[in-house]
């Protein structure tokens, strides 16, 4: 399976939800600075918490995104499926060919190709924010320990420590932070994040606090939050599921068949 590219906080992941960032409140400044001694396992621990294992061999995820993105990821051949109102996105991930439907018709030239430059981006964003803490070992990616005051943690957590990741390369947005915030142990196993800080090129807010909520668990194990709060309005996955291949989720017929033989060129 391959990863998905890291994501930015793309404005359309507020446009989609029905919030704006004006009125949030961060923190002043640039990301803290943070230190490598004991990063490494803090960030196991935050990839334990989630399972990432079972992550790993998740070959099919549903989720439908704030907005009416409803999407159906075979994560197994890097393929993904959109739908919006009508219109029906089917997307190679590897080249970003496809092809597009409304209703039963199909859609070409230009308008094809702004559907699909559409599914790719809103596959990039709302794929980030259905797991991010499966990336925190990407290529690209710095981690560091920071000693978090009550002020950083917030949410009435006591002071402790967080993982600042920083995306260096890849992504729409290189450069992009995100200090996780561990939670509470979950039972017996380590705390799965409660929030995170984000230090994002596309936000006028540095440090902005983000909850990570609403904790469920997928068939194979691992564990998605399907609930944020801190960006206007609650930011809600609906219809989250996971299964080992894409045939737990769509029985039958592959859905993804008329993309064989090789779609069309995308422009």
């Amino acid at each position: 399976m391959r990863a998905a590219p890291r994501a930015a906080i793309l404005a359309l992941a507020l446009l989609g939800s029905g919030g704006c960032a004006g009125g949030m409140v961060g923190l002043p400044g640039e990301p803290p600075a943070g230190v490598e001694d004991g990063a490494e396992a803090l960030a196991r621990s935050l990839e334990e918490s989630v399972n990432v294992a079972a992550w790993a061999r998740t070959g099919a995820v549903r989720w439908t995104f704030p907005g009416g993105r409803r999407h159906l990821w075979d994560r197994a051949r890097n393929l993904e499926r959109l739908r919006v109102g009508d219109t029906t996105v089917l997307l190679d991930l590897h080249t970003r060919r496809g092809r597009v439907f409304r209703g039963d018709a199909e859609v070409t030239g230009r308008k094809r190709d702004r559907w699909l430059q559409r599914a790719w981006d809103a596959w990039v964003n709302d794929s980030f924010w259905l797991n991010p803490v499966a990336k925190i070992h990407d290529p690209g990616t710095e981690r560091r320990l920071v000693r978090l005051d009550a002020r950083q943690a917030g949410g009435g957590l006591g002071p402790r420590a967080g993982l600042l990741v920083t995306y260096t390369s890849g992504g729409n947005t290189p450069g992009d932070s995100y200090l996780w915030i561990p939670g509470d142990p979950a039972g017996e196993g380590p705390a799965r994040p409660a929030a995170w800080r984000m230090w994002v090129s596309i936000l006028p807010v540095g440090g902005l606090r983000v909850t990570w909520e609403d904790w469920v668990r997928l068939e194979t194990g691992a564990w998605v939050s399907t609930l944020h709060r801190g960006l206007g309005v609650p930011l809600r996955l609906a219809d989250v599921a996971g299964t080992a291949d894409l045939a737990g989720l769509e029985p039958g017929s592959d859905p993804f068949a008329p993309l064989d033989p090789d779609p069309p060129p995308a422009g």
